[in-house]
């Protein structure tokens, strides 16, 4: 991985402003799960907004139990810990919501046909570019803390993926021919993020 790509805390959050989402950010080399980092900061009291971008997920999870591959340096593996002030109790709604924003953003910044294939996957054509993990926990006495797990597949090539997964799989650099660069991915999905959090449409 080139070092002039490496994701930055400091700068994803200077280029942020005033915000809830991205309040905080944290970037490992590597760890299991995102979602498992931030579900462990949660019991601590860690803010709501903070965000754990990994380079590299040993054990990335996805929906019904699968593995996310997630080739280090090349996309996006992020988490973030809400605790929404109003009760939510439909996660499928919620990782639905944050996967049109994913796939909004997508179409905003790279002009591509993303879309959402129900409940929580993004797909450019036929292949998948993305996809959204919600894992919610009870809190007595306090409001449900949710935890939004998202992987970007952005400077992946075809051989980046498992033969498995090349046939179903894709990134932002195999649809526009051409590399990406991450931080600026990043910057665009969370100001998105926090934009509609703070609206309460997520």
């Amino acid at each position: 991985m080139l070092v002039a790509d490496r994701l930055n805390g400091e700068k994803l959050r200077a280029q942020l402003g005033p915000c809830t989402i991205g309040r905080e950010i944290v970037v490992l080399e590597e760890t299991t799960s995102t979602n498992d980092v931030v579900l462990q900061m949660a019991n601590g009291g860690a803010p709501e907004g903070i965000v754990v971008f990994a380079e590299h997920q040993s054990a990335g999870r996805g929906q019904r139990g699968n593995v996310w591959e997630s080739a280090p340096g090349k996309g996006l593996w992020f988490s973030v810990l809400l605790r929404p002030k109003a009760a939510i109790s439909d996660p499928v709604q919620l990782a639905q919501r944050t996967a049109q924003i994913v796939a909004t953003t997508i179409q905003g910044q790279f002009y591509l046909s993303a879309t959402v294939k129900l409940p929580n996957d993004i797909y450019i054509d036929d292949g998948k570019v993305a996809g959204v993990l919600v894992e919610m926990r009870a809190q007595p006495k306090a409001p449900h803390l949710a935890v939004l797990g998202i992987g970007v597949n952005v400077n992946q090539t075809p051989h980046d993926f498992s033969e498995e997964l090349r046939k179903r799989a894709t990134s932002l650099a195999i649809a526009r021919r051409a590399p990406i660069d991450r931080s600026s991915v990043a910057v665009a999905l969370l100001r998105n993020l926090d934009l509609f959090y703070r609206a309460g449409s997520l």
